[in-house]
């Protein structure tokens, strides 16, 4: 029985996805919930799975295509269940989509035979590593595959291809000497360039931040804030911390109850202009700016006046975690009152972060850095950070936004005042 891989719902408002890596080859053996395809939304990238044994009878959806959400992007046959406990006396034809002008290529398995077992003898090749087989002339079965689950990379071929321009080489005569030639210079017509499509994630960030730029009116202001008294209070309690919670204690979950101090004394940084309104937030749902594996992305930290430090520490890390390897879920990337992000992991001094729209502020952190600062009259050496907070000057007066920044300042020099709520 044929069953249909459909695109999964995302999000309210994502309406279409782009295919990604297919994981599974044509007439290959799929489990239940087994991992097939990989689809990129405009947050997040993500695996879906198969809703039934089988195999991969149908690819209706190659890499970098769009599909819309409900729409079905490959078929399963059931059959091939049976096709792996006993012989059958013939498989279904495997037809696979190909580009318009081109003949599809049709497979059947011989008589007697299994169908899986057919498919299983040839190797996973990837879409990179089939198109630069073509290209070489190089036959799989002279390719060792690397890849994980004995899948064939692009890497595979290229060292196969290396291999045998090195053996022809070694093998031909030696050519005859001759005279020297006069020394002639190649001039280059041109350099070379490759060109390489955005995924959906690329195309979302470069169009939210065009958006934040024309519809918002964005302003930047700056501070510097003493690191002292965090540094000193985290040297002091991380074991106990490490060992009670089971993750360290950062400098994020410091800036994080600062900024909900600071979002609750001045409300306009945590509203949104919708139409002719303003609408003000009662809660602070703050998104942390993580480098994912394809790009920038912004989980968000529900409720996040409701968490402890330990929450708000161990959130982060399994955000950043499953940022790397594209696991995020999409609602965990949608809304967001305020954003945090922190430049200075990647070593940046001062930097104006963009606002994410519709929201109205952006907190920026950069690296620490020890510098020479005046205390009661005295020149000393202190760990300072330079902060800046960008805000949409159509809600945010110039007042508010200085003020709200010197707050967070006062509440990391001062930490003991996060811990009484003071």
């Amino acid at each position: 029985m044929s069953v249909e891989v459909k695109v999964p719902p995302v999000g309210d408002s994502i309406s279409e996805v782009v295919i990604g890596e297919w994981h599974k080859k044509l007439g290959e053996a799929v489990a239940a919930d087994e991992a097939v395809v990989a689809l990129e939304s405009e947050k997040s990238s993500f695996d879906v799975p198969a809703p039934a044994a089988g195999y991969l009878a149908r690819i209706l959806k190659q890499p970098g295509e769009t599909a819309a959400v409900g729409e079905v992007i490959a078929v399963l046959e059931e059959s091939a269940v049976a096709a792996a406990t006993g012989p059958v006396s013939e498989a279904p034809p495997v037809v696979e989509r190909k580009p318009a002008g081109s003949t599809p290529s049709v497979s059947t398995a011989a008589p007697g035979g299994s169908a899986m077992a057919a498919v299983a003898a040839e190797p996973r090749i990837m879409p990179a590593a089939a198109r630069l087989l073509a290209e070489t002339n190089i036959p799989p079965q002279a390719v060792q595959p690397t890849g994980p689950g004995g899948r064939m990379l692009k890497e595979d071929v290229q060292r196969a291809a290396s291999a045998k321009v090195a053996s022809e080489t070694s093998g031909r005569p030696a050519a005859p000497s001759l005279p020297a030639a006069p020394a002639t210079v190649r001039v280059s017509t041109g350099r070379a360039v490759h060109r390489r499509p955005m995924n959906q994630i690329r195309r979302t960030i470069a169009k939210n931040l065009v958006e934040a730029q024309h519809n918002a009116a964005l302003l930047t202001t700056f501070n510097e804030c003493d690191m002292s008294a965090v540094m000193a209070l985290r040297k002091q309690h991380q074991e106990a911390f490490q060992e009670r919670h089971g993750v360290k204690l950062g400098i994020m979950s410091f800036f994080v109850k600062a900024a909900v101090d600071a979002l609750q004394a001045f409300p306009a940084i945590n509203a949104q202009i919708q139409g002719h309104d303003i609408v003000y937030h009662d809660y602070c749902d703050i998104g942390i700016a993580i480098g994912g594996g394809k790009g920038l992305v912004v989980p968000v930290l529900r409720n996040a006046e409701q968490m402890t430090f330990a929450q708000i520490e161990q959130t982060i890390g399994e955000f950043s975690k499953r940022a790397q390897s594209g696991q995020l879920l999409p609602d965990e990337l949608k809304g967001g009152t305020f954003t945090i992000s922190n430049g200075g992991v990647y070593g940046s001094l001062l930097s104006t972060p963009i606002v994410n729209p519709p929201q109205s502020g952006v907190l920026g952190m950069h690296a620490i850095q020890d510098r020479p600062v005046v205390r009661e009259g005295q020149i000393v050496i202190r760990p300072m950070m330079y902060l800046a907070l960008t805000y949409d000057h159509r809600i945010v007066d110039g007042r508010e936004a200085v003020s709200f920044l010197k707050r967070i300042k006062d509440c990391v020099e001062n930490p003991v005042r996060l811990m009484l709520e003071v």
